[in-house]
């Protein structure tokens, strides 16, 4: 029986590895973190009777302890407690699917105790790339993406018989978001309403944000050069309004390989925690009769700026794409607050890189100090009520 710990189990991507677990029936969970969602992470304590749990604040640790007080399960606290859940003896595998740089130092906790990496927490690679491609390979162990596109290219490649080095291009598909037929002009009238209306996927408050302006697309590049030992002038984004197409590889000799499903996060899920036996998974199938086309268009990079900044800051490298991942954090979560406007989170990313100094081989330690200068470089630049 595989044990699993998961980081971020109360978020959209936990809560349904947790129901991949459920359904299967065959998989043990060791540890669970969250941030703050006590209510929720106390049911999932009772369901799967993990031994150790993890939440940010004292104060909600507290909480959560006199209400399972009647239960044999300790709770832990801050990032040690993210470390010692991603480091637990009795995990084979660790779902990183917390949100943001925060996910570093656990994933490389995970790593060095000799655990598999379900990866959910894109930034990790986006701004630790340099650092933790490298220690995977040194410690053996494996980092199996869980985002549906990085999965669909994973699944492309165990497909071949090319390694790697047999990548010509890799196709990266984009749904285009909510805003890919409005003319660039309307971008100004956004509200956040308007940009929490993904058309296909079911997601949180910042990643739907995040592909609204299409820098989650920006940043899945910046992940799949990692990922997959390409360069950013190989990943081509092509966008696919349906998501049928979960991404292509193309080789050397031409072939292109493509994994097609309906949007649904439970397989990437399933297929990392199961990597490399395939189950059964219930749910709507593709029906091709029905299906009849599939669209692919060209992503505007004038309309979505976000996009092109991503592929600078990823070119740039070293330090750049953490400034660019901390200013979007930092600028999603003032336009969720009402405080600035849509058009206004890729002119704080460009203003941020462009004033950040650069360092070209950052530690983990320059990362974390270059998103700290990011966020008080913003909070200089913008108060609560705009720019």
């Amino acid at each position: 029986m595989k044990t699993v710990s998961i980081l971020g189990s109360t978020g959209s991507i936990g809560t349904q590895t947790l129901e991949v677990i459920r359904s299967g029936g065959d998989i043990r969970v060791a540890g669970l973190a969250a941030r703050s969602q006590i209510d929720l992470l106390e049911k999932q304590i009772r369901e799967f009777h993990p031994s150790k749990v993890a939440v940010w604040t004292e104060e909600k640790a507290a909480e959560l302890r006199r209400n399972v007080a009647d239960l044999e399960v300790e709770v832990l606290t801050g990032m040690d407690g993210l470390i010692e859940i991603a480091s637990m003896e009795e995990a084979d595998i660790v779902v990183t699917a917390i949100v943001g740089m925060i996910g570093i130092r656990p994933t490389i906790a995970a790593m060095n105790a000799g655990k598999d990496i379900a990866l959910a927490n894109k930034e990790t690679l986006v701004t630790a790339g340099h650092i933790i491609m490298p220690l995977a390979k040194e410690l053996g162990v494996n980092i199996l993406p869980v985002d549906s596109e990085h999965s669909a290219i994973f699944q492309c490649l165990a497909m071949s018989d090319a390694n790697r080095n047999g990548i010509d291009k890799i196709l990266l598909t984009a749904s285009g978001g909510p805003f890919r037929t409005w003319p660039a002009e309307r971008l100004s009238e956004v509200t956040v309403e308007d940009a929490l209306k993904h058309p296909n996927w079911n997601m949180g408050h910042k990643i739907t944000i995040d592909s609204a302006t299409m820098v989650n697309k920006g940043l899945e590049v910046i992940e799949a050069k990692w990922l997959f030992g390409v360069t950013l002038d190989q990943i081509q984004v092509v966008v696919q309004p349906k998501s049928v197409i979960h991404s292509m590889v193309q080789f050397l000799d031409g072939a292109v390989l493509a994994q097609l499903g309906t949007p649904d996060m439970k397989l990437p899920i399933q297929y990392a925690l199961y990597y490399p036996e395939r189950r059964f998974l219930a749910g709507d199938r593709l029906d091709f009769w029905e299906l009849s086309e599939i669209r692919f268009e060209r992503p505007d990079f004038d309309k979505f700026k976000g996009l092109r900044l991503a592929y600078q800051a990823g070119r740039k490298g070293g330090n750049m794409t953490t400034i660019l991942n901390a200013a979007n954090e930092k600028a999603v979560a003032m336009f969720l607050n009402r405080t600035i406007g849509y058009l206004e989170i890729p002119e704080i990313i460009e203003m941020s890189m462009n004033e950040i100094p650069f360092k070209p081989h950052p530690t983990v330690q320059e990362i974390l100090e270059t998103e700290q200068q990011v966020y008080e470089l913003i909070d200089r630049k913008y108060d609560r009520t705009g720019k």
